[in-house]
């Protein structure tokens, strides 16, 4: 009975969405002004989370709705699906998200999206898709169809903003999944396909926290710098142009006129600042300009006011720059907060001009109050959980009744009686808050690269933290900044509790307790802001990755969350982005933090069951693999002083096979360190990315081989590197390679130290598994000139793999 229950609902299920694309599809064919029923669109959303239904749900909301409304150009059925793409749908997988980024782009280069209410929501969806990109879903772009097919899709033709948060995205991948030796030739391609369609400059201040290939790459372009004061003279000859002017339509065609400097946008900002109004008929130029050849123009002004702020003096005249510029947005409607704040945090600008800008940011979603009322109502008035609503509509209509989202032809009719004939598409998930949280993101990641703006970014989370209640991915967000800009905040305790703190705070009236940090870690949020006196001793360490453990186990410690609504899509990756956020904010050097984690199992095994070790090791290899380098790193630290002691350098009695079997001693209670730090490099290199795996070859070189003396050192890393070959010969064969040269010319430095290898058979069974499975005569030339320098009983033995002729008594 409850199989065919099953069955029922799925078919209804089935049946509904397959109702619902049908009339939406018909309406978006006859291009019907009609405005869908939110109902309708609130239900559809929620019925497309359902994965076991993707040729119905996602796949056919991408193929059949969405094709069906660009192919008839069904612009407002495409504002209504763009809305409900980015608010409502959870989990879609990375192939639709980058197959709709580029179909964005392409659509903006047509002329009947140069519409502003549609180009500002398809600007804000592609944000939000390129931002959402997770590390590996990023390098793996160039492995989809569409990108094969057209290299250059996924990048904007105009829009500087969104190509530069694509090569912020790029940076953070390559640097969090420590690919940047495997990315070079694919990257600098990609970044030189941007290039051509928007050449970028960035700060020093970004460029420090690039990764080096990328830095490198932009080194070598000598970016323009306009000349600031010849900008200023260009602006007050336009503005005398207009005082002067006075044929309506001399005027219009003037300003207008294409090729001319885009310096409009500075001009309405002088008129505001001296005469408090702007003239009508400036709101008819906006008109035959046109929202997309505006963005130009808002870079421009950008530019304009950090060098007016830079130059003004006294705090009247600042206060007055800015409420002019408050109100070209809030009164005049000229332009909107979240994308003048975007052009701003996205601006390469130096020196002084630098925290100019970060100060006009400041001032403009502190000093006023017209965002500040926005966000205060809309946070306590709503509730992300939208799943659990039945009236989000009508909050949030209500909303916008109080505070209407007008564009300038609204505003202009208002002043003057007269309309320009305009569409205005209907409103269903959006507002300003909501389209500004990607952009608050980006801001703080701005102040962040500053050392000097650690009280801004308190200020801000001060006021405007509250946001991240609605924040689709809060946790994932502070994964990656903390991981990010790592370096950068190690020494900055105080910033990182603050961030934290903010973030997971706001949340605390949607979660329930201990969703996400520590009872421990909690309280060091609550203490006073100058009290960062904390180091953890090892029971908490084991508390986390006891977290851990019992999640994989489907003993979760954490509350019950519906993860179809979740930013994560089970237990297991919500505890270990959590534990990882919260490893990374503690007060001490990442070398403390590494070396407890490796303690929990090292020392902490006498205190852990023995039963599910394999489980505790697991999750620490997982943990550590998720943390940045100088985290992990202390592994190797580990190693090189196991191979140092006295266990590996004078065992000539034991049975060093004995003291690296973890399995089999464990199982009868006489295992060693050895054993243990073995089991924990398989785990680590087992969860490492293939970016992380790729430095094993350098470390033998440069760390293990310089200080390989013993037969029983050489077993060691052996036991070490040896299960990790299939695997890198799969996804990195040249590792492979790399890897036996350094086994082989470690083994010379063995053969030259002992008098005699005892257990010389092993050894070689082993290279002769690694010839035969993997480098074949790939290396042929490098091992035997490595075996020509071996002693006769181990050329004896190894005959087989050279061509050299060695005799045999």
């Amino acid at each position: 009975e409850i199989n065919c229950l099953k069955i029922l609902i799925f078919l209804l299920t089935c049946s509904l969405i397959h109702n619902i694309v049908t009339q939406m599809v018909k309406l978006a064919q006859a291009k019907s002004t009609t405005m869908v029923s939110p109902a309708l669109v609130e239900t559809y959303s929620r019925l497309l989370i359902y994965t076991e239904i993707e040729s119905l749900g996602i796949k056919g909301f991408m193929t059949q709705l969405l094709n069906t409304v660009w192919r008839n150009q069904a612009w407002s059925m495409l504002h209504t699906v763009l809305e409900m793409f980015i608010y409502r749908l959870h989990h879609v997988p990375a192939h639709y998200r980058i197959q709709l980024l580029g179909h964005l782009h392409t659509l903006s280069n047509v002329p009947q999206t140069n519409h502003t209410q549609l180009h500002l929501c398809m600007e804000s969806t592609a944000l939000r898709l390129i931002l959402g990109l997770s590390g590996t879903e990023v390098l793996s772009m160039h492995q989809y169809s569409r990108f094969q097919n057209e290299p250059k899709g996924l990048i904007s033709t105009e829009s500087e903003e969104l190509n530069k948060i694509l090569v912020l995205t790029l940076a953070r991948a390559i640097l969090m999944t420590g690919s940047e030796p495997l990315s070079v030739s694919w990257c600098e391609e990609f970044l030189g396909n941007i290039m051509q369609n928007t050449p970028l400059s960035w700060s020093s201040y970004t460029l420090a926290s690039f990764p080096p290939t990328m830095a490198k790459f932009y080194s070598q372009f000598n970016s323009i710098k306009e000349n600031k004061a010849q900008l200023k003279r260009s602006v007050d000859e336009e503005y005398r142009k207009w005082i002067t002017m006075s044929n309506e339509n001399d005027i219009i065609a003037h300003f207008s006129l294409q090729g001319t400097p885009p310096l409009f946008l500075c001009l309405l900002w002088k008129m505001l600042l001296e005469n408090d109004r702007i003239n009508p008929i400036a709101y008819k130029i906006l008109d035959r300009i046109g929202t997309r050849a505006l963005s130009v123009h808002l870079r421009t002004l950008a530019d304009f006011l950090v060098y007016e702020f830079a130059n003004s003096f006294g705090g009247q005249h600042v206060s007055k720059c800015i409420d002019a510029l408050n109100d070209l947005i809030w009164k005049c409607h000229v332009i909107t907060l979240d994308r003048l704040l975007l052009c701003l945090a996205l601006r390469s600008f130096e020196g002084n001009e630098a925290q100019v800008c970060l100060f006009i940011i400041q001032m403009l979603l502190l000093k006023p109050n017209e965002f500040k009322n926005r966000v205060y109502e809309f946070v306590q008035e709503n509730s992300p959980e939208h799943w659990k609503q039945s009236n989000w509509y009508e909050k949030h209509i209500a909303f916008l009744r109080k505070y209407p989202e007008k564009f300038y032809f609204e505003h202009f009719q208002d002043i003057s009686g007269q309309s320009i004939q305009h569409t205005y598409f209907p409103i269903y998930f959006s507002n300003v808050c909501l389209r500004f949280i990607p952009v608050l993101d980006i801001i703080i990641h701005r102040f962040l690269e500053l050392p000097t703006m650690s009280m801004s970014v308190d200020s801000l989370l001060d006021q405007l933290g509250c946001l991240y209640k609605f924040h689709d991915r809060p946790i994932t967000y502070l994964y990656n900044t903390l991981h990010y800009y790592e370096q950068k905040l190690r020494d900055r305790q105080q910033l990182k509790r603050k961030l934290v703190g903010s973030i997971v705070g706001a949340l605390k009236d949607t979660k329930p307790k201990n969703w996400a940090l520590s009872d421990a870690y909690m309280a060091y949020v609550q203490r006073q802001p100058d009290d960062i006196d904390w180091t953890p001793d090892l029971d908490y360490y084991i508390k986390l990755i006891s977290r851990i453990v019992d999640t994989m186990n489907s003993k979760s410690p954490f509350p019950h969350i519906d993860y179809r609504f979740n930013e994560f899509p089970n237990a297991g990756v919500h505890s270990l982005h959590v534990t990882c956020v919260e490893l990374i904010a503690l007060p001490v050097t990442p070398t403390i933090v590494g070396n407890n984690l490796l303690e929990v199992i090292l020392t902490g095994h006498k205190v852990i069951s023995r039963t599910n070790i394999e489980d505790w090791i697991n999750a620490v290899g997982l943990v550590l693999t998720a943390l940045p380098e100088s985290y992990w790193c202390v592994l190797n630290e580990r190693i090189l002083s196991m191979m140092q002691s006295p266990v590996l350098l004078n065992c000539h009695k034991q049975d060093p096979f004995h003291l690296m079997d973890f399995t089999g001693s464990h199982s009868c209670m006489t295992e060693m360190q050895t054993g243990y730090l073995i089991a924990l490099a398989s785990s680590v290199y087992h969860h490492a990315s293939v970016g992380q795996i790729s430095l094993l070859p350098q470390f033998l070189k440069e760390q293990v081989k310089p200080i390989i003396k013993t037969e029983e050192q050489f077993l060691f890393i052996c036991h070490i590197v040896g299960p990790f070959l299939q695997r890198l010969y799969i996804e990195r064969t040249r590792i492979v390679m790399d890897v036996t040269i350094e086994l082989y010319e470690m083994l010379e430095a063995v053969d030259k130290n002992c008098e005699s290898l005892r257990f010389i058979d092993p050894i070689c069974d082993l290279l002769y598994h690694i010839k035969y499975m993997f480098t074949g005569d790939s290396v042929k030339a490098e091992i035997e000139r490595i075996i020509r320098n071996f002693r006769p009983p181990l050329q004896l033995r190894l005959r087989f793999l050279t061509r050299m002729n060695i005799e045999t008594n």
